[in-house]
């Protein structure tokens, strides 16, 4: 009886991937994929949701490299993507790793220069998103201030 042979680690799209894991949830790992993603990606590419990731053979390991490179050749829908409508190209684009990093700074870096509103606060370092900043993120904005106690002679109204 020939013992199965799991690797512990598998690279897949510059990412190495935990082998004892399933392969909906090792997906996960790769920057720019998320859950729903990862089970469309294992649906279309007929491999077993419930397989470790170790347990792969590298025809399987190429096609889930194939469809994750390009989703919308491979029948994924557009609306699964991170980027649609880019502003750019105006091409609907799925990004992952170091893309998806390399965009959203760029898309930032926009922002500040057009000086809208969310560019602003991006420069600011404050929450962009309308998020409420009296209590919060006060790692941004300096230590935490209390309320200053009155003298208990002069403003609190007591006896002299």
């Amino acid at each position: 009886m020939a013992e199965k042979t799991i690797k512990h680690l598998v690279r897949i799209a510059n990412t190495d991937l935990q082998g004892d894991k399933n392969i909906v949830i090792a997906l996960k790992n790769i920057k720019g994929i998320g859950i729903n993603l990862a089970n469309a990606l294992c649906t279309v590419t007929k491999t077993d949701k419930n397989k470790k990731a170790g347990e792969l053979t590298e025809e399987e390991i190429q096609k889930l490299e194939k469809a994750i490179k390009a989703p919308s050749q491979n029948g994924i829908p557009s609306w699964m993507f991170n980027r649609r409508k880019d502003m750019e190209t105006g091409l609907d684009k799925h990004l992952i790793t170091n893309e998806l990093i390399f965009t959203k700074e760029q898309d930032i870096k926009f922002l500040r220069k057009i000086k809208c509103y969310k560019g602003m606060r991006h420069a600011l370092g404050l929450p962009v998103r309308g998020q409420r900043t009296r209590s919060n993120f006060r790692k941004n904005k300096g230590k935490a201030m209390g309320v200053k106690r009155a003298k208990v002679g002069k403003k609190a109204g007591g006896k002299k």
